[in-house]
């Protein structure tokens, strides 16, 4: 079992960083409020259950312990080294600990990869030494690491807050970050199972930690702050693994950040590096956040309460104001307002005052006493149309907000199947009774929390996809193509090229000649039948409608020689020939496409195409390679899948044609990963079958990185 003898060794080399018998300090100051003293501090006051030995050249003691010059000079064996000396000491301080036998190392210095060229050699450098030793690293430039685990309550950063123990593990980029996070996780009671800033990630990655999170029996949930992706690929497979029985909940930065990428191509001009990571969060089931606000919402929701089972909200208030905030706040994020039975409803008016409101939502009135509350609660929880529940209470002089807060506790306690999202509208933090029950300010941080794990709750419960054996590809006649392509350069395919190319994975074009001149176009046209299109073919062409490059339903001999002629006159010396082709006339327009990116490797695109595509910019992504699931999801997330199914009136089209000429190209990219760019745009989608009408695709060789391989 090759996939479970990796998730061994991941963790077994991950494991002497989070569960150490002894930690040296190396960098340790005798001055406080220094980092190295400050580390040192920190896992001494947090309690941890190992040795703590500081490391520093001249120094005896430090803050009461022995200290020693070298960490070679140790007399014990050091599991965990944490080195916060300037950058320019380090190499020599990983060569010790590693002449020690350290096996984990936390680098907190600064001065490396973050700093340009000269000091990613030295980070790269470092990773070779500590890789070639069989030591693991994390770090440079990050804050250090924290396992709150009773068996060794370690604290290794320099933060002041050491979080209280919990069931959510937490990784992040940003040091900064991670000491605000500590914070706010410690303000919201939100318990840590253990926590890493990975700072560069030169070495143990977002990856290997979700590995050691699989199997920690501490972990129920994991949260990432995410700067960049080293290794997607792999992120994926080890997230839509995990997130089957764990789930993932993260927060990506760079959203507005869109990649300098020409739109030679419909595809390129659709898809942005944040359409990429959208697309490998949904894949992968990671429940994705927009603010690191929004990030503990859903995971104090996902924390302490269960998953529900669909979209239904009931909504319990004691104010008619904020029950319709919490309403629209729900539809406004894709849940549903639950209907309540007619049995749960007429049990509501036995138990409330007769001006109270029944419907969802349930409005007690400003006097509702936390009895009310408790059995309320309860009431709409046994209802089978609800599948969660919003509990809102502001306040009112008369009713004591522990007492209610208890009530909503012991109602969420009986029914345990279906989570509760507490609301105390009030300035100060939520009654420590709500321990169990996540707790907002307001109603719409609650529906958004509540919406983001409906989501997750569907993918859980969905099936995995497949990626299928398709029948009727020719991959050696696809290689063939591609590497006489790249054997003159690489580049733009011509017509009779990317026509050909997708025919050795099955998807249909329309029968066509390249022609040189008017008279040959003519000859063609006649060859292939009237009515034909008339296309000028060259390297600045790509965009024909906008170049006026396309003519169409071209009925006779001397139409297309007009035409011929008028493309000829108007585009000169741009045109390197005439392509003649068959008239698709019936059928939806969509598109498809692929893209190769930097990051994420090939993304396939497909949308609602010809001119829509620009218009609508309807389209959705996926990553390579694309199962079942991902292009029947992706189908049927279009606005344009009303097109396929008859709009108003319309012949229905193939859509099942459609969803396998999507798995086509996925197929295709991954025969040739020399495609850069590929764009199938009109695909006029038949009654039966597909016809790609215009094609583009562009291949360069792959290229080779000189860097450190990833491990993770």
């Amino acid at each position: 079992m090759p996939e479970t003898d990796d998730l061994f060794r991941g963790r077994q080399t991950i494991s002497p960083f989070f569960e150490p018998k002894v930690v040296a300090v190396v960098g340790a100051n005798r001055e406080r409020h220094k980092i190295g003293s400050e580390i040192l501090h920190n896992l001494r006051s947090s309690g941890f259950t190992g040795s703590v030995i500081p490391v520093h050249p001249a120094a005896g003691t430090i803050q009461g312990l022995t200290a020693y010059r070298l960490v070679s000079d140790i007399p014990v064996a050091v599991d965990l080294a944490v080195i916060v000396v300037p950058a320019s000491q380090v190499p020599a301080a990983v060569d010790d600990c590693l002449a020690k036998g350290v096996r984990a190392i936390c680098i907190i210095s600064a001065g490396f990869g973050e700093c340009g060229e000269d000091g990613r050699a030295r980070e790269q450098a470092l990773v070779r030494r500590i890789r070639d030793a069989g030591c693991r690293l994390i770090g440079p430039n990050c804050m250090g690491l924290i396992n709150t685990d009773p068996r060794y309550s370690l604290n290794a950063t320099f933060s002041p807050v050491y979080p209280p123990t919990g069931t959510v593990a937490m990784s992040t980029q940003s040091g900064a970050l991670g000491l605000a996070i500590l914070d706010y996780a410690k303000q919201l009671n939100i318990g840590i199972s253990s926590f890493v800033s990975v700072g560069n990630k030169a070495d143990v990655s977002g990856n290997d930690l979700l590995q050691y999170w699989e199997t920690d029996p501490r972990t129920s949930v994991i949260l990432l702050y995410l700067e960049s992706f080293g290794n997607p690929e792999k992120f994926s497979h080890i997230a839509r693994r995990i997130s089957r029985h764990k789930p993932i909940v993260a927060l990506k930065s760079g959203r507005s950040a869109v990649g300098a990428r020409a739109a030679a191509s419909h595809t390129g001009a659709l898809a942005s590096s944040d359409d990429f990571v959208d697309a490998l969060f949904h894949q992968s089931g990671v429940i994705r956040t927009d603010t690191v606000t929004e990030l503990f919402d859903v995971a104090s929701l996902l924390a302490r309460q269960p998953l529900p089972r669909g979209r239904r909200v009931a909504i319990l208030t004691n104010a008619g104001g904020p029950g319709i905030l919490a309403a629209d706040a729900c539809q406004a994020h894709g849940l549903v307002s639950a209907e309540l039975s007619e049995a749960t409803q007429s049990a509501l008016r036995a138990l409330l005052p007769p001006a109270a409101s029944v419907g969802n939502p349930v409005d007690m009135l400003a006097s509702a006493p936390p009895g009310h509350y408790g059995r309320a609660l309860q009431l709409i929880l046994q209802d089978d149309a609800v599948d969660s529940a919003m509990v809102i209470f502001i306040p009112p002089l008369i009713t004591d907000a522990d007492d209610v807060a208890a009530a909503i506790a012991g109602a969420a306690a009986v029914v345990r199947d279906k989570p509760v999202a507490g609301v105390f509208m009030r300035s100060h933090a939520a009654p420590a009774a709500l321990a169990a029950v996540p707790c907002y300010s307001f109603p719409e941080p609650a529906a958004i929390a509540l919406s983001r794990v409906a989501k997750y709750a569907e993918w859980r419960r969905r099936p995995a996809g497949t990626v299928p054996e398709l029948r009727n590809l020719q991959p050696a006649l696809a290689r063939r193509i591609v590497d006489s392509v790249l054997q003159r350069g690489g580049g733009w395919l011509n017509p009779v090229e990317a026509n050909a190319l997708l025919a050795t994975v099955g998807i249909a074009t329309p029968r066509s000649h390249l022609a040189a001149s008017v008279d040959d176009a003519v000859e063609a046209a006649v060859r292939l039948g009237f009515p034909v299109a008339l296309k000028a073919v060259g390297a600045s062409l790509l965009h024909k409608t906008e170049h006026k490059a396309i003519r169409l339903g071209l009925a006779d001999k001397a139409a297309v020689r007009i035409a011929a002629n008028e493309l000829t006159r108007l585009l000169g010396d741009r045109m390197d020939g005439l392509l003649v082709q068959q008239m698709v006339e019936d059928g939806a327009e969509m598109m498809i496409g692929a893209i190769n990116d930097a990051t994420f490797g090939h993304v396939v695109v497909c949308g609602s195409g010809g001119v829509l595509v620009d218009l609508l910019a309807d389209s959705a992504c996926r990553l390579h390679p694309l199962s079942d699931r991902d292009a029947r999801e992706m189908v049927e997330s279009l606005k344009g899948v009303r097109l396929l199914r008859g709009f108003r009136g319309a012949v229905s089209a193939d859509e099942a044609a459609f969803r396998d000429t999507i798995l086509r190209v996925s197929a295709l990219v991954g025969i040739c990963p020399e495609i850069q760019e590929l764009d199938l745009n009109p695909l006029k989608v038949l009654p039966g079958g597909v016809s790609a009408v215009d094609v583009r695709v562009h291949t360069a060789p792959r290229q080779r990185s000189g860097a450190v391989a990833p491990v993770s």
